[in-house]
């Protein structure tokens, strides 16, 4: 009886030691990995902190719509004549400034009255107004035209760099301008006004009238 006892007691010991062993085995290897863990997790704070400085740090364009530079226009030349005459002619001469202005002729490029303004028409809203044909008055489509492009000339003639190619003048002297200044155009007789940008930068023509004058500018285009 007293070595049964014994035994028992024995294996007790053994199974006691055994879990003991066990319990000691496991908190060691789950210390090792919460040190591991901890490693880690302080390894990836530290990779997303880095991210986030180099976002900080980093130019990111918002979403603003970006204007286009207007050129710059600087005014090279202007001429302005007297104007007088009839509705109709005031008209005319209204249609035609309105079709050239804004015109721009490039460096190296040439210009033409005819070209731009075409055939005068009542299609095209033109009116029956005096016009010059072999030193005689009559009414025509074209009635004002002359003073636009007259006054177009004369502002070409003070810009350097600017070489007229074709001119005509008036068989007849108009009042608008003084003698040998004129540039008489006509569609249907190839009487045009032409000239030619040699400035070296491109131009743009501003033309417009009212009741009093017809106004022409001469702009550069930086």
């Amino acid at each position: 009886m007293k070595k049964a006892i014994i035994a028992i007691i024995s294996i007790i010991v053994v199974i006691a030691l055994g879990y003991g062993i066990y319990l000691f085995y496991n908190n060691s290897v789950n210390n090792e990995a919460n040190q591991d863990i901890g490693a880690y997790t302080s390894e990836d704070n530290r990779r997303q902190q880095n991210i986030i400085n180099e976002i900080n740090n980093t130019y990111i364009p918002d979403n603003t719509i970006m204007v286009p530079v207007t050129p710059t226009e600087t005014e090279i030349a202007s001429f302005s004549t007297n104007l007088s005459g009839d509705s109709a002619r005031l008209n005319n001469i209204n249609i035609t400034c309105n079709t050239i202005n804004g015109t721009t002729i490039s460096n190296g490029e040439s210009f033409s009255f005819n070209s731009i303004v075409g055939q005068p028409s009542a299609e095209k809203g033109y009116q029956e107004a005096d016009v010059i044909v072999d030193k005689q008055v009559e009414k025509g489509y074209g009635g004002g035209n002359c003073q636009v492009s007259t006054t177009i000339y004369n502002a070409v003639l003070a810009v350097e760099g600017i070489d007229v190619t074709e001119r005509h003048p008036h068989n007849k002297k108009v009042t608008y301008i003084e003698e040998g200044k004129d540039a008489a155009v006509s569609y249907s007789s190839g009487l045009d006004l032409k000239f030619t940008n040699n400035t070296g930068n491109d131009i743009k023509i501003y033309a417009s009238s009212d009741n009093d004058s017809v106004d022409v500018r001469i702009v550069e285009i930086d």
